[in-house]
């Protein structure tokens, strides 16, 4: 496929050292369309790389982040909303997790488990965002 009929490029950043973090990439990668435009990025060890782009490390290690083609970055369940919308069986999904009683009760969850995992880990920033 050439490059024009590509969707617009995503760079998803992601906790490559975290197992489920890694499973969800693949389970992603397994149901986008071909043609898709996505690269996964590891965050560890990419600091500069995250700063520069205006991304806090930290509140990358707490949050999944997507870079649009356009340079703008969306994080946590925004980000994953951008995702659910490339995959054709799960765009309903992007709108649910949208919704507004949704939205903040899964931000809620998802940055509860988050940290739950990174103190198991003993990943946790000492003063996390």
């Amino acid at each position: 496929m050439n490059s024009s009929s590509q969707r617009p490029f995503l760079r998803v950043f992601y906790d490559a050292a975290c197992p489920r973090c890694r499973r969800d990439r693949a389970w992603y990668e397994q149901r986008v369309d071909e043609g898709e435009n996505i690269l996964w990025v590891d965050i560890n060890g990419r600091e500069q790389e995250l700063k520069a782009l205006g991304i806090d490390p930290k509140r990358a290690l707490l949050e999944l982040h997507v870079e649009e083609q356009q340079g703008q970055v969306r994080h946590g369940i925004s980000a994953y909303q951008l995702l659910f919308s490339r995959l054709p069986r799960y765009r309903w999904l992007a709108w649910v997790i949208g919704l507004p009683l949704i939205k903040p009760l899964l931000s809620y969850l998802y940055r509860w488990w988050v940290r739950r995992r990174l103190q198991r880990q003993g990943r946790l920033p000492t003063d996390p965002l």
